[in-house]
């Protein structure tokens, strides 16, 4: 019998298991240190010359996350003790190790402008372009993790007072919606119903994420509702490559499905990935408005369905489709793009049902997706191939377990908000880059054998 031998692919763990000098080349090749060094070096001659090796100082800033070394005074440590290690980030024998100090002002110099998370889609548009993304599918979920600091002490809100009872009159009712209106227009972007997001720009809605420390609460799988006091992380993850293709910061605090409209734009708009044809996420992004921006995206929403105070639906089943007289489900058929049309056949049961033949079931059942976008998408909803795409949101899962259990994405020393973001775009970026250097190892092994 002969044996087939599968050949092994070259992951991130064989990329981290390599040789120092090799293994910071590969990853920090994948970054164009040059844009970056540019950004936080002087640009004029004037003023106190710069005599720390800034060059180096980003190295082994990225190098430190890429060694799981959990705080700044530990890495400076490193480089005094080793030599080796000083070298391979960049510095020469005669430099003298930054102090925390010169490394802090570094992070303030990230912090003023938004060069990490741009070159974070940089490497992914390089990915791109290396052909190592061809992804159809992206799974959207979010991650949180803990703050530097201890939370505030609550602080006791004063009792409302209790409401007038009875129903208002026409009168008042009119001049309650006024109110209600103009204080909705006074609310900070992401306070407001979600359908606004739908018509503000791509800039807007990022500059607007609040980034401050806050309580947050998830449910766990136990069904109990776990607290914490800190930030959340929103990823877009593709399903088969796991690359992160957009990424956004925010308070513990914010709505998930808040998140999701910026993470689309974000990847119709800087990427240039006409794979994509499903967006899938769980049902706390089960919002109609964010299933109308995939549908402005040309691409179909795979997203769990969360009842919410909602009647039966007479003569669907529990998916949305048509049952007969019986109560028979039909069973989906076919996706028609050019007419937006689902496609629905005669349940299996009418081989055996005695009204088959009676002419008062009907044979196929057409339902168009823009009737109602959040019951109808394509592959239908309980459908298997529905089935099978939904368990690529799994994806995403598996790179938050990477950035929390080996890109040090729990290990937050920073006390403010916006230094935090710098953490998790460094974060984000580094883990970016070392796929992108496992892919090209992988490709030259390929390669290799092939030759």
């Amino acid at each position: 019998m002969t044996i087939i031998r599968q050949t092994s692919l070259f992951g991130i763990q064989e990329l981290y298991d390599m040789e120092p000098t090799q293994k910071y080349e590969a990853i920090i090749s994948a970054i164009n240190l040059d844009k970056i060094y540019y950004k936080i070096t002087k640009k004029s001659r004037k003023g106190a010359p710069e005599e720390l090796n800034y060059a180096a100082m980003i190295i082994s800033t990225f190098v430190r996350y890429v060694e799981r070394i959990p705080t700044i005074k530990d890495l400076i440590k490193r480089l005094h003790d080793d030599i080796a290690f000083k070298l391979n980030c960049g510095f020469l024998v005669s430099d003298s190790v930054p102090s925390e100090a010169s490394y802090s002002r570094l992070i303030t110099k990230l912090e003023q402008c938004n060069i990490l998370e741009e070159e974070r889609d940089n490497v992914v548009l390089q990915a791109i372009a290396e052909g190592f993304i061809v992804d159809d599918t992206v799974a959207i979920d979010a991650t949180h993790f803990e703050a530097r600091d201890q939370a505030p002490p609550k602080e006791e809100k004063p009792k409302p007072k209790p409401k007038k009872r009875g129903r208002k009159s026409k009168e008042q009712r009119e001049q309650w919606l006024k109110e209600q209106a103009e204080m909705e227009a006074k609310l900070p972007l992401y306070d407001r119903k979600m359908e606004v997001q739908l018509d503000v720009p791509l800039t807007e809605l990022r500059s607007k994420v609040p980034q401050h420390p806050a309580w947050g609460v998830k449910k766990n799988s136990e069904g109990k509702n776990v607290f914490w006091f800190g930030y959340k992380g929103h990823l877009a993850v593709g399903s088969s490559s796991q690359y992160i293709l957009q990424a956004l910061f925010s308070s513990g605090n914010l709505n998930d499905g808040k998140a999701a409209i910026p993470l689309l734009k974000g990847m119709d708009e800087r990427l240039a990935l006409l794979s994509l044809r499903f967006q899938t996420m769980d049902a706390g992004y089960d919002y109609e408005p964010i299933y109308e921006q995939v549908h402005r995206m040309g691409q179909q929403s795979i997203i769990a369905y969360n009842k919410r105070n909602e009647g039966e639906a007479i003569g669907f089943d529990k998916h949305f489709a048509p049952t007969c007289f019986r109560e028979h489900s039909y069973r989906y058929d076919s996706y028609d793009p050019k007419y937006k049309t689902l496609k629905y056949t005669r349940p299996k049961e009418c081989s055996e049902c005695p009204l088959a033949n009676e002419g008062i079931c009907q044979k196929v059942y057409k339902v168009k997706i823009t009737t109602d976008l959040r019951r109808y998408t394509a592959p239908a909803r309980g459908s298997k191939a529905w089935k099978n795409i939904f368990k690529r949101r799994t994806a995403v899962e598996r790179v938050n377990a990477y950035l929390k259990e080996f890109f040090q994405l729990n290990n937050v020393r920073y006390p403010t908000g916006k230094r935090a973001k710098i953490h998790f775009d460094m974060v984000t970026l580094i883990y970016n880059a070392s796929k992108l250097a496992a892919d090209r190892m992988n490709a030259m092994l390929n390669q290799q054998q092939v030759a």
